[in-house]
């Protein structure tokens, strides 16, 4: 019996083995998570699709080519434009068919940008964002829509320096290239107040950093505004760096009432 006890009795004599550790807890895996192949194959699916879509509306660009550059040419008046090079005619066409191609392709370029950026986001975020994807192509629209009523004036502007002995006998080259980096130019700059209100709900902007940036932004814009109207007349760069300030102003009073 005294042995008996003395096996019983804690702490003296206790043959029972102890239990194996247990294994170190495994954090679950979530399966959501891609790899950087996969985000690097998902970029390439993306680009693949927005390429074959501006390529799609390109071809529809290209068959209404003429009736487009038609109706670009009514600022001039009766004013003719020359075709300096052997070939310009072919490639004037071919570039009003790929800037028709990239205008008419903006909603699914849109939807191919939201597709691969959305999953990186919060629930929360997505649902804050994906009421301004419809919206970006309303105020790219709304941007071509200002360029072309901008154009006349800007060419009024640039021909009030013409005389008798300075004549005006413009070339078609660059004509377009100066009416299709303007239409492009308005467009993408309508994007600006989207492109802000997305960088302040992930966080990174805030209404209050904004407001202290007013002069950098400033100054950044007169560039962009004096860059990217390529014409050298004053009212192109005047409007769309005026634009772009309004939309940078009321974009800071959005973000502020959604308490950013």
């Amino acid at each position: 019996m005294a042995d008996a006890d003395a096996v019983l009795e804690p702490g003296i004599g206790d043959l029972s083995v102890p239990p194996p550790p247990s294994p170190p807890a495994v954090p679950p895996t979530d399966d959501t998570v891609m790899s950087l192949v996969d985000h690097l194959g998902e970029l390439r699916s993306r680009i693949f699709r927005s390429i074959i879509s501006v390529v799609a509306g390109a071809a529809v660009g290209f068959y209404f080519a003429t009736d487009i550059r038609m109706v670009l040419q009514e600022p001039l008046g009766d004013l003719p434009l020359q075709v300096l090079g052997i070939g310009d005619a072919f490639f004037i066409q071919v570039k009003i068919a790929l800037i028709t191609g990239i205008i008419l392709a903006m909603p699914v370029l849109l939807y191919q940008l939201w597709a691969f950026i959305g999953p990186g986001l919060t629930p929360a975020e997505r649902k804050t964002i994906r009421p301004w994807i419809p919206m970006a192509l309303v105020f790219f629209a709304m941007g071509v829509l200002i360029a072309y009523v901008v154009l006349p004036f800007a060419i009024q502007f640039l021909f009030s320096f013409t005389d008798p002995t300075l004549q005006a006998r413009p070339a078609a080259g660059q004509y377009f290239d100066f009416v299709t980096t303007m239409f492009l130019a308005f467009g993408l700059v309508m994007e600006f107040p989207i492109l802000l209100v997305g960088l302040s709900t992930v966080g990174i902007v805030t209404s209050e950093r904004l407001r202290k940036s007013r002069r950098m932004v400033v100054l950044g814009v007169a560039i962009f505004a004096a860059v990217a109207t390529p014409g050298g007349d004053l009212v192109s760069p005047f409007v769309l760096g005026g634009t772009m300030y309004v939309l940078y102003e009321l974009t800071i009073i959005f973000i502020r009432r959604g308490g950013r």
